[in-house]
């Protein structure tokens, strides 16, 4: 291997010795994501995506889940997210300027990225921008100006090493950040480069997203289906269109006269892909175009203007128009169902379709999933989409790319408190963990009561409060939230939850569609399980740590939402025993020798702060005199279940160094294996050497006590998808 190939290598990008005789699809990587949104329906076979934020570690709604730092540098430079090895920061989103000016420090080089209103923050600018302006351009980034209460940045920062993220400033630091990392041989459209702070976004990706609300689909080589359903019966199925011959749905629109929108929208859409049992959409109307209602209070020409959604209104007809791709291999069958109370007339329909060819393997079904949360259990999320539960069940893979909600029918915004969760692949920490359900649809303050919508994030329905609704559908409040980017794969089962209230609280009537592209097949197995504190398990693993404690019993819990509600403990603690280390330990997993690299995750005691390592991996077929060990990168997990909060009352207040620790200790963490070390063998074995971090919580505090902790550790292996989708129902 050449020196360049060992760089790429270590860096996470595109190099295998090892070529599989089919490979995964190409990751589309930065703007290429843009650039390629016709392969939104891929399978990202090595990526994973994480959200980080700054949610209240106790988890309450302490300061709206604002200024709860990992640690702090210095009084001006609290740090939110800190991560080791490569990777693309995707989005990130800012409660208006506060917190601006942000360090960026991208494999230790530090940039400054503010907005216009930081150098007089208690007199914000009426225009805000992203600074430098040229390097954070609209759409891809907009202030509280255009979204009604968040600063939002779309624009892709890579990293090969590490990423660091500071903010100045902490009053109402409140903020959440999505980002990216693959594999080691993970087949990306271009390889991982550092950030530089002078490349400009590619104009013809801006001039793309600024495109939301035209019309999206290909004019080439494409097959045109219209026609009209002259009366469509309540509660009445009507068949629109059979399509008989492998293909991808690149538009699909309907439209109706502007005196029966409010009925058209709460029928439902229906589509069924190759026969399958279970059709993968299923939801009201409105709501799978981004609305909770065609009530359009302002009269505004579009109620949505989203990049795969519109609703647009003309001077006679409504139009609802989707863009996102819809692979299928052998049919297509897409209905209507009348609404409950009443029928409609006169529906014209207009579905475009090109010819597809990939193989089952490359990608997924859109779904469309839809749930009617009438009554909110008290202390538990809500669950929007669980791929376990859906469609017969058992493993899926694919990706999570959005939502669509109804969070009130009573223009009531407090509810937005609750925060997303979002757990993939068995996890039991969510690999998601957001401040609020507003800013997940890109606000910030409620959106100000405003209504807003942009390509990716909307408020489009629903009045400021229940006094100013004009009536009961102006009532209904909706958001939606768009992942193309940012998408995040699973490879097993996605669990997807929202939390209701800032305590899972609320009695709110939600309505939820998420959307997801996946197949009935896992593109994640897991091979291995070693149980650390477990001596018959460590043997059969061969396990060593020479410097290790002896086995320990934790009792604790997961961060999985508040631990009581009004005196009801809704989240009991549990025990389990594992060891800590100043060392290294060794142990050899099981693997598929098909595998396409490979997801370590390790249950861990999170007492100890910044756990950091470094990984290495040898053939585990090998005598251990003869073991070849190479390096596999840096194991690291930023802070504790220690924080530090920080919200002075007033814009310029005084760093405040509020130490607060949370009863939940236990977590689950991942480190990706890279494919040239893990491919074409059975086992591996795997050195995990402990690295002192040694930094304070923040200046002048004591260093708390370092050790590497360990309790289990699970062996996931990359493959392909095996399913085929034309015998799937004989």
């Amino acid at each position: 291997m050449t020196a360049f190939a060992r760089l790429l290598l270590f860096a996470g990008v595109v190099f295998s010795p090892v070529v599989s005789a089919v490979e995964p699809p190409v990751i589309p990587v930065g703007l290429d994501a843009y650039r390629q949104w016709d392969h939104w329906p891929d399978q990202r076979i090595g990526a994973r995506a994480y959200m980080r934020s700054t949610y209240a570690r106790k988890g309450g709604n302490e300061g709206a889940d604002a200024s709860h730092f990992l640690e702090q540098l210095a009084d001006d430079r609290n740090v939110t997210l800190d991560v080791a090895g490569a990777g693309i920061l995707y989005f990130a989103r800012y409660n208006h300027w506060h917190g601006s000016p942000w360090h960026y420090v991208v494999d230790g080089r530090d940039w400054v990225v503010q907005e216009s209103s930081s150098s007089d923050p208690t007199h914000p600018a009426d225009h805000a921008v992203f600074l430098p302006e040229n390097l954070f351009p609209p759409p891809l980034a907009v202030t509280w100006a255009d979204t009604k209460g968040a600063d939002l940045s779309w624009v892709p920062i890579y990293f090969t090493n590490s990423f660091r993220m500071d903010y100045t400033r902490t009053h109402y630091g409140t903020g959440y950040y999505i980002y990216q990392q693959y594999v080691g041989g993970a087949r990306l459209s271009h390889p991982l480069a550092s950030w530089n702070g002078e490349a400009e976004p590619a104009h013809d990706v801006l001039n793309l997203i600024a495109h939301a609300g035209t019309d999206l689909a290909p004019r080439e080589n494409v097959t045109r289906n219209d026609g009209v359903l002259s009366r469509l019966e309540q509660d009445q199925t009507n068949l629109v269109l059979v399509l008989n011959s492998p293909g991808m749905i690149r538009k699909m629109s309907f439209s109706i006269p502007l005196n029966q929108a409010l009925a058209f929208g709460r029928a439902r859409l229906r589509v069924t892909w190759d026969g399958r049992k279970d059709p993968s959409i299923d939801a009201p109307l409105a709501l799978f175009f981004g609305a909770g209602t065609l009530y359009n209070r302002e009269q505004r020409p579009f109620l949505v203007r989203a990049f795969p959604m519109n609703i647009r209104y003309g001077t006679t007809n409504v139009e609802l128009s989707c863009y996102f791709p819809m692979p299928f291999f052998k049919s297509a069958k897409v209905e209507l169902i009348g609404p409950a109370r009443e029928s409609v007339t006169n529906v014209e329909w207009h579905i475009v379709e090109q010819q597809f060819q990939e193989p089952a393997s490359s990608v997924g079904y859109f779904h469309a999933t839809y749930r009617d949360h009438a009554r909110p259990i008290p202390g538990q999320d809500l669950v929007l989409l669980d791929t376990r539960q859906v469609e017969g069940g058992g493993d899926w893979s694919g990706s999570f790319v959005g939502n669509s909600w109804i969070f009130s029918d009573r223009a009531n915004l407090t509810t937005l408190e609750g925060d997303p969760r979002f757990f993939f692949d068995d996890s039991q920490t969510p690999q998601a963990q957001g401040t609020g359900t507003e800013e997940w649809g890109g606000g910030g303050d409620y959106w100000g009561g405003v209504d807003m919508t942009l390509p990716f994030a909307g408020h489009p329905t629903g009045a400021a409060k229940i006094a100013m609704a004009q009536n009961p559908e102006d009532q209904i409040e909706s958001a939606y939230r768009f992942l193309l980017g940012d998408l995040m794969p699973f490879g097993k089962n996605a669990l997807i939850c929202l939390e209701h209230g800032g305590e899972d609280q609320s009695t709110e009537h939600y309505q939820t569609v998420t959307y997801w592209y996946g197949a009935p097949a896992p593109s994640l197995i897991k091979t291995d399980e070693l149980k650390v504190g477990d001596l018959a398990s460590e043997a059969a693993h061969q396990y060593q740590s020479p410097k290790a404690s002896d086995p320990y019993v934790i009792t604790s819990r997961y961060e999985w939402g508040v631990d009581t509600l009004h005196g009801q403990e809704i989240y009991p603690a549990s025990s389990d025993r594992g060891r800590k280390t100043t060392g290294a330990s060794e142990f050899t997993l099981k693997l598929n020798p098909e595998n396409l690299g490979v997801l370590l995750r390790r249950k861990l005691d999170y007492v100890f702060p910044n756990q950091r390592a470094e990984v290495f991996v040898a053939d585990g077929s090998a005598a251990a005199s003869e073991a070849v060990w190479k390096p596999a990168g840096t194991w690291f997990l930023a802070g504790a279940n220690t924080c530090v909060y920080s919200n002075p009352k007033g814009e310029m207040g005084a760093t405040q160094h509020v130490v607060e620790t949370s009863n939940r200790r236990f977590r689950d963490d991942e480190f990706l294996i890279g494919r040239p070390l893990t491919q074409g063998r059975s086992s591996i074995r795997v050195r995990v050497k402990f690295v002192a971090v040694n930094l304070p919580l923040f200046p002048g505090r004591p260093v708390d006590e370092q050790a590497w902790s360990e309790m289990r550790y699970d062996a996931y292996c990359f493959v392909l998808p095996a399913w085929n989708p034309l015998g799937s129902q004989e």
